[in-house]
């Protein structure tokens, strides 16, 4: 029997043979000396990487250098928002039929449920000073807004407000200073009370979304609430004196809101509005010291901090309801001290000077709804933010109706910005003189408001060019034929001006039969060319009347 090759023959029992080694395959040493290098690599970097987690999780905590403030401002944008479950499930307005018995004015019984948290009321946590040198003067009866919190508020509302613009104005050369323009009137209700409103709106308890919320007046805290409420399903009523524009009244109810005029003043509708809110249990909303409220105006100031570096002042309107200065006013000095905080109150309207002069809130005789100051008008904030205010802000300054007229034509026709009162007197300060420490500095301008009716805005442009030597009216008197009509139209040529209007009187103006008065509405360049224009006049017509400012 043939015996099969070597190769395919089985290996006996009990016999060692050595085991043939690949040039491929590395030893049995090798490999075990592989995996422990790979296994002590393994293990620093985890621990590399918890010592990261835990060192960032102190930064976070500590918060003690500017640099960590601006990285926690700048993932504002990329955090997500906080949600608020309740939204979703509340439901639009459906109790106009109890509102049908309060047509006239009954007298209030009992306490009215008011949203009136005060700042005093937050948390006992301490404040965080991220900048050296900042020094808080606390008093025993308020809490400074912390940082932390206006943050917070930022990522609450960074998908219901816009990041405005603050870009550098071209009137920067004109005032001598780096003029840069917070754009708050680009917000969609027109006004910074935006930032606030869905602020306060989203920490409403879901019990209380679901039963609505009311407000009185027409001011732009009305109108902020009115558009989010009902974006975020809140059944909302506002109460709106009856003299209020037909404009206004239907942009609220454009927004969402059943609006119901009533009473002849601001006043009235704050007392109807109350009487609803107690019949029909709404919370009944008002500009107060509310934290979140003050919260969310403070993300603006946020926000030029980051826009604009190496900032030296921020003006800011100062009237009645100061929430907006107090708010940034907290946020700006907190991340820098060194940033001078102005606020410009109306001359007409001075509540807040008086109060803080004072002590104590000071409330306005005209208990606001001024048709040209509008929110400038209103009563004083509370103590809370009045204190607020003495502790943050550097300088109050008043400026004259005339000036925010100046200011407004200087925003319409350099930045193409058409704004209000309150819009625009933050500039005024600026256009007046009142503020020549700035001279030579950057300087951030708050335009917070652009809410201004079509009617208004013609006569405020009409009386800002008069102001501004831009237009003047004259009168002479002439021999009644077109010869001495046609030898003042050569005059006006002679002087390059435009004639705007000319009328010509003579029934009711003299006993004179051949004498007719000629009045004049014409265009100038500047002062110094209605200065020629009556000079040249008053050669040829010694009895000109030129009509002052």
């Amino acid at each position: 029997m043939d015996r099969p090759p070597a190769r395919h023959r089985p290996r006996p029992r009990g016999t060692n043979y050595p085991e043939i080694q690949s040039p491929w395959l590395p030893s049995y040493t090798a490999a075990v000396k592989i995996l422990l290098q790979l296994f002590v690599y393994v293990a620093v970097v985890l621990f590399s990487y918890a010592e990261e987690l835990i060192s960032r999780r102190n930064n976070d905590k500590e918060k003690k250098s500017e640099t960590a403030v601006l990285q926690a401002c700048s993932s504002i944008k990329e955090q997500e928002p906080i949600e608020n479950s309740s939204l979703s499930q509340c439901q639009p307005p459906n109790q106009l039929e109890q509102l049908k018995d309060y047509v006239e004015e009954d007298g209030l019984q009992g306490d009215v449920k008011t949203w009136k948290l005060k700042v005093l009321e937050h948390g006992e946590d301490p404040l965080v000073m991220p900048s050296k040198g900042w020094t808080c003067h606390q008093t025993s009866n308020f809490k400074l807004i912390r940082l932390e919190d206006i943050n917070t508020a930022a990522s609450q509302i960074q998908k219901g407000v816009q990041v405005t613009p603050c870009t550098y104005s071209r009137l920067s050369k004109k005032y001598g200073m780096e003029l840069y323009l917070k754009k708050e009137f680009l917000q969609y209700t027109g006004s910074v009370k935006d930032r606030g409103v869905l602020c306060l709106l989203a920490s409403l308890h879901q019990d209380q979304q679901r039963k609505g919320v009311i407000v009185a007046s027409d001011s732009n805290f009305s109108m902020a609430v009115a558009y989010h409420a009902a974006e975020l399903q809140i059944p909302v009523f506002v109460i709106m004196p009856t003299n209020t524009s037909v404009t206004r009244v239907r942009m609220c109810r454009d927004y969402g809101a059943v609006v119901i005029t009533f009473g002849g003043s601001a006043k009235d509708s704050r007392s109807h509005a109350q009487q609803l809110a107690q019949k029909n249990d709404y919370l009944y909303l008002e500009e107060e010291d509310n934290f979140e409220y003050l919260s969310g105006l403070g993300t603006m100031g946020l926000e030029i901090f980051r826009q604009v570096p190496n900032l030296d002042a921020v003006v800011f309107p100062a009237g009645g309801p100061c929430g907006l200065l107090a708010g940034s006013a907290a946020a700006l000095k907190q991340l820098n001290p060194q940033v001078s905080v102005i606020g410009v109150q109306p001359e007409s309207f001075p509540v807040l000077k008086h109060s803080l002069k004072m002590g104590h809130p000071v409330e306005s005789q005209t208990w606001g709804g001024h048709m040209f100051y509008r929110d400038l008008s209103e009563p004083c904030s509370r103590k809370n933010t009045l204190q607020l205010v003495g502790e943050l802000v550097d300088k109050i300054v008043t400026v004259t109706e005339e000036d925010i007229l100046i200011a407004m034509l200087r925003l319409l026709e350099y930045e193409r910005a058409t704004v209000d009162a309150e819009g625009a007197i933050g500039l005024a300060a600026i256009v007046s003189g009142k503020l020549p420490e700035l001279k030579g500095k950057r300087v951030t301008v708050v335009v917070c408001s652009g809410n201004l009716s079509l009617t208004l805005l013609q006569q405020c442009i009409q009386r800002a060019l008069t102001l501004d030597n831009r237009t003047c009216k004259f009168s002479v008197w002439l021999h009644d034929s077109a010869g001495d009509i046609a030898k003042l139209l050569e005059i006006l040529d002679r002087e390059t001006v435009r004639v705007l209007d000319i009328q010509k009187e003579h029934g009711f103006v003299t006993s004179k039969l051949f004498m007719t008065k000629v009045t004049c509405v014409a265009e100038t360049r500047d002062k110094q060319q209605a200065v020629q224009l009556q000079t040249a006049l008053l050669e040829r017509y010694p009895s000109l009347e030129w009509t002052q400012q």
